[in-house]
């Protein structure tokens, strides 16, 4: 198992690239389901995530063929409608393939998911949805089985009103390729507004889909017989974004950031200017400066365009070192602290009642070996390894690996000590 050993105490200087968004690339993948024509994509970030929805969709008869960040997929020819239990397993977003099955193949049976252990994420939204669009669903020895019903033919998903009575990501993205092929209207209402399913429904309405309203909290979807092919770029990633900015803000220094975008970002730069960082936008660039420790900050997460959560765990590990207290709220995830135990190792003033931790920053951190135990929990490890004293070792990395793109590779070129024990 490989492990990440970093030796902490040095200020990150230079600049770096931010990948595509993994969130966004995952259900726009899952897109080239809907058409038998290429679907062609830029951006598309090397994770274990992406490497995981590709094997995926190739066993489902997808042609892949992929050059660097560019993919073209080609599902003219799919001969299998099954998810199994294997694939669905390691990554949650594996449920993204079952809407467009369903849409096209009018069936589909995909293996309830897996994932990262932070908290009940129901599958249910996806079903009821799915339900009130015409499809007949059962659960049978751990999967979803979904069959829309045809007089004597093909059936095809009816348009729909479905409300969601919690806000979900990939529930709306996944009723949101559904509807895109069905016969009618599909209003989704209380839909989740995030930057990645905005970009899906670019994608989407490139591919020929009619969808409006995305961004807010009510999504129009009128269906058409067929989608077609087209050619998409994946949106820079926010949340690796925001991850190298609190790791400079939290080790001090000063770094730019590339091909990212300022406009999504906005609850993160403002806690960060709280902190004390002086950040600098221009175009596709982020550039922070950090010349002193910081101020300890606030978070409350919530739905986008709230805090998000899967920053809370970075802005923890930066509050560990910061002048002052602060509280986190986590509202999105149940259990969503993991990572506390891991900071007190490395000698982090960490409280937890329920769901809110109260952080008393200290002057310093001390390496020692510590345990990742979630993705996002993995990019808060790895900053608090940075600013502790001494060589911090982070073991279970491969969550690390889902969603960053070559982390070490980028902070070492910012001057961390940092390096891959294998």
């Amino acid at each position: 198992m490989q492990k990440l050993a970093i030796q902490g105490g040095t200020p990150l200087r230079g600049e770096v690239r931010i990948s595509g968004a993994k969130n966004a690339a995952l259900p726009i993948l899952c897109a080239s389901l809907l058409t038998g024509d290429p679907l062609q994509l830029g951006n598309v970030p090397d994770l274990n995530d992406v490497a995981t929805m590709r094997k995926l969709l190739q066993q489902l008869g997808v042609k892949i063929e992929v050059d660097g960040g560019q993919v073209v997929l080609s599902a003219a020819h799919i001969d299998k409608l099954e998810a199994p239990y294997d694939m669905v397993k390691t990554m949650r977003a594996a449920i993204l393939v079952l809407g467009p099955l369903v849409a096209r193949f009018d069936e589909a049976r995909v293996s309830l998911p897996g994932g990262c252990a932070i908290g009940s994420r129901p599958v249910d939204l996806h079903i009821k949805g799915l339900q009130a669009m015409g499809a007949e669903i059962h659960i049978e020895h751990g999967y979803i089985h979904a069959k829309v019903p045809g007089n004597g033919g093909k059936g095809r998903l009816k348009g729909a009103r479905i409300f969601f009575d919690l806000v979900s990501v990939t529930g709306t993205e996944n009723l949101m390729m559904a509807a895109t092929l069905a016969d009618g209207v599909t209003v989704l209402e209380n839909a989740a507004r995030e930057p990645e399913v905005v970009d899906l429904a670019h994608c989407l309405i490139a591919m020929g889909a009619r969808i409006e309203g995305a961004g807010s909290d009510t999504i129009t979807i009128t269906g058409v017989d067929r989608l077609h092919g087209a050619s998409h770029r994946i949106m820079p990633d926010r949340i690796e974004s925001g991850t190298f900015l609190v790791a400079a803000a939290a080790a001090g220094g000063s770094i730019t950031l590339t091909e990212t975008r300022a406009d999504i970002l906005d609850n993160v730069l403002e806690k960060l200017q709280e902190a004390g960082a002086t950040i600098q936008v221009s175009g596709s660039t982020i550039s922070l400066q950090m010349s002193k420790r910081p101020r300890a900050v606030n978070v409350r997460t919530a739905p986008y365009p709230a805090f998000p959560t899967d920053m809370q765990a970075q802005f923890m590990a930066m509050n560990a070192i910061a002048e002052g207290s602060a509280m986190v709220v986590e509202t999105i995830f149940e259990n969503r602290f993991m990572h506390v135990q891991e900071l007190r190792r490395l000698g982090a003033q960490i409280d937890v009642e329920g769901n809110t931790a109260v952080i008393r920053g200290c002057a310093q951190l001390e390496g020692a070996t510590i345990m990742a135990t979630d993705l996002r929990a993995s990019a808060c490890l790895v900053i608090a390894g940075l600013v502790a004293q001494g060589e911090t070792v982070i073991d279970r990395i491969y969550h690390l690996d889902r969603g960053y793109e070559h982390i070490e590779a980028k902070l070492s070129a910012l001057g961390a000590q940092i390096r891959r024990i294998k």
